[in-house]
């Protein structure tokens, strides 16, 4: 598809492969992205889930902290999924030692929130903009959203707990749609790439 959008995702640590799985099954062109050159050549990006303080810690090792704080205060669309979310927090309520975040959503992330790896589950969650039945979402050592400010839009809640959030072209989710085999969630974020896409256009 010669209009489909180059979607990166952050291939510091967490997991990469199957975000590149959904995308691609969602039309986007996804590419691998560890460096500031190779994310200047995208449209979009998934920060995924893994351990936030270890992708803190290595997005300034390979120098793209800085870019990716400029490109998402520019409005590159950006989706961040577990610690991906915890990334794109303007405030973490408990950090860890030399934890840095990217911003972009107004929301307070507490990390770890569900419960450790071994109390991981899934569970159905109704994800506003996402059509049909529920989202099967996969929730390990996941985070939530404490409160949220006046420009972001939460999307989803499970227990009375936000899981989903979306602030103009940044989203966010707690649990893990890459890992079901249903894109919808993917598919909602290439429409947004290539919605921003479109504007830049006009």
């Amino acid at each position: 598809m010669t209009d489909a959008p180059v979607i990166g995702v952050l291939a510091l640590q967490g997991d990469v492969r199957e975000h590149l799985i959904a995308l691609a099954a969602a039309d986007a062109v996804a590419r691998a992205v560890r460096r500031p050159e190779e994310l200047a050549e995208v449209d979009g990006l998934v920060l995924p889930g893994g351990e936030s303080t270890t992708i803190s810690k290595l997005a300034v090792l390979f120098g793209v902290m800085e870019p990716l704080r400029a490109r998402v205060r520019d409005g590159m669309p950006v989706y961040g999924t577990c610690a991906g979310m915890i990334m794109l927090a303007d405030k973490i309520l408990d950090p860890r030692s030399g934890q840095e975040t990217i911003g972009g959503i107004d929301m307070i992330v507490r990390r770890n929130a569900f419960g450790r790896q071994n109390e991981s589950f899934e569970a159905a969650v109704d994800v506003d903009g996402v059509q049909g039945d529920p989202v099967e979402g996969v929730f390990i050592r996941a985070p939530w959203v404490e409160s949220v400010g006046a420009g972001a839009e939460v999307l989803a809640e499970y227990e009375g707990h936000i899981v989903a959030v979306r602030q103009g072209n940044a989203l966010a989710t707690s649990f893990h749609p890459e890992l079901t085999g249903d894109h919808r969630v993917h598919s909602l974020f290439v429409d947004m790439v290539r919605a921003k896409r479109t504007a830049e256009s006009l």
